[in-house]
Formats: C-alpha cells, sequence, structure tokens
C-alpha cells in the first residue's frame, strides 16, 4: 500500500471567530475552496487535501497554542508548484498582516528547498515550500540534508 496525500488536517482554535477570519483569507488564496462553514467548522478543500478549523470545547476557549505540547500540531505545511508561488504568497501575508516567522529563504532540508514560515493567529506555525523534481528522492542518500532536532 502507498498512501495518495493527507486527506485532511483539522485545527482547533483557541479563539474561533479570529481564526476563520484570517483561514478565510489565506486558504482561498492558496486554492482550497470553502466546502463547510458552520458555526464551529471552517473548511476548505484543494490541491488534493483538505484543511479546516473547530471551535474549541467551552472549557478550552482562548487556551493558548503550545507548538511542543504532547498531542500539538508541530507545524502544517502546504508545497506549492513554483518557487515563485512563495514570493507571491510572502506578499500576501504581510498584506494581510499575518506574523512572518521567516521571509522566504532556501533551506537545507532538501536540494531547492524554498520556503516562508508565518504563524496563524493562534500561533500556529504554518509554512508554504517548494521542492523541484522529487525532492530528497532525487539525492544519493534520499535522507533530510540536515537535522531536525533543533527548535
Amino acid at each position: 500500500m502507498e498512501i495518495n496525500g493527507v486527506a485532511h488536517t483539522f485545527i482547533t482554535a483557541g479563539d474561533f471567530e479570529r481564526s476563520v477570519a484570517f483561514y478565510r483569507q489565506l486558504l482561498p488564496f492558496l486554492g482550497l475552496q470553502e466546502v463547510a462553514d458552520s458555526a464551529d467548522t471552517y473548511y476548505c478543500v484543494g490541491g488534493r487535501t483538505g484543511f479546516g478549523i473547530r471551535r474549541p470545547d467551552p472549557a478550552h476557549s482562548g487556551a493558548a497554542y503550545a507548538q511542543f505540547r504532547v498531542g500539538s500540531l508541530h507545524h502544517q505545511c502546504w508545497r506549492v508548484r513554483d518557487r515563485a508561488d512563495i514570493d507571491e504568497a510572502y506578499a500576501f501575508l504581510v498584506r494581510i498582516g499575518a506574523k512572518i516567522v521567516h521571509a522566504p529563504q532556501d533551506e537545507p532540508w532538501a536540494p531547492g528547498y524554498y520556503s516562508v514560515l508565518f504563524e496563524d493567529p493562534d500561533g500556529i506555525r504554518l509554512e508554504l515550500n517548494h521542492v523541484p523534481g522529487r525532492g530528497l528522492f532525487d539525492t544519493p542518500t534520499q535522507r533530510v540534508g540536515a537535522s531536525l532536532d533543533g527548535r
């Protein structure tokens, strides 16, 4: 068996309204189409994946996200088809006031890895990257090109 991508990812927002306002701009910009928008869920699908935002349980409303907490999402990365898409996305992110962790830059993870890293309103890290060709699978070792252990 070989999986055919990630079907969907759902996150729980600390401030649902603020997060949905952000994702209503971001996800359509990335080419994802809204397929659900209800009192507790915002969900978009495109590029063989889906991404959804859920309202928190009232007991957790307003809770802070912690990247390295057990069970939490470390970060979400979407791959784009062209390197220039990263620069276009960066300009868009600046326009909508997203918190930029790092502007577009080359990374050592795979040959040609180019990315922008930013945060949603809850501080969840989001990344857009471009890797040409087959990425790691075009290298002799087929292994990540740098340590993944840094924080």
